[in-house]
């Protein structure tokens, strides 16, 4: 998996914790709004999910994103970048040279690092991975709640019984992998 795949899986694990502290009525609206796909058949992020997460990442509201602001956003997502590659992915994305990325360099950093279904199916793989319990082979609502509590997030295992609820196609009360793909459209 390359940098810049890493770092937008990275930031895409970030748009879902952002979003999620929004209100429901919020998320309704913007569902509606949501681009269906990409030619690539996986989902893509409208402009203004990706400026909530753009938003969130610029700390000092100045603009634009630093190497240190996006290491400390991978950072509270788990993951970790080395100044080396931290400069490497601003200054492939920093079309003006100003050495920050601003939102329409980070608007075609988001949308240009699809690559194959296969690539994708292994990125998925990997993150429902990180909500699964050992041993087991599906999310439970247990599962969803201590990672979400990784992330600096409360839940409730209520709350996440219906958040699974929600995609939950056999009504099992847990979510496997194809569920979670699904969801993660």
């Amino acid at each position: 998996m390359t940098l810049a795949k890493n770092q937008k899986s990275s930031l895409s694990r970030l748009y879902k914790k952002v979003s999620s502290k929004r209100s429901e009525s919020s998320r309704n609206l913007e569902d509606e709004s949501r681009t269906s796909s990409n030619s690539s058949g996986s989902s893509s992020l409208n402009v203004n999910e990706l400026r909530t997460v753009f938003d969130y990442m610029d700390a000092n509201s100045d603009g634009k994103i630093s190497g240190e602001e996006l290491q400390s956003c991978v950072s509270l997502l788990g993951g970790a970048l080395s100044s080396r590659e931290v400069e490497e992915v601003v200054k492939t994305s920093d079309v003006d040279g100003d050495g920050f990325i601003d939102f329409e360099e980070f608007l075609k950093l988001m949308e240009g690092e699809d690559g194959s279904d296969e690539e994708r199916r292994k990125e998925l793989k990997e993150a429902f991975g990180m909500y699964v319990m050992e041993g087991e082979e599906f999310i439970t609502a247990a599962s969803l709640r201590r990672t979400l509590s990784r992330l600096g997030e409360s839940c409730t295992v209520d709350a996440c019984k219906v958040m699974i609820r929600g995609f939950d196609q056999n009504d099992d009360g847990v979510l496997s992998f194809d569920e979670f793909v699904l969801m993660m459209r």
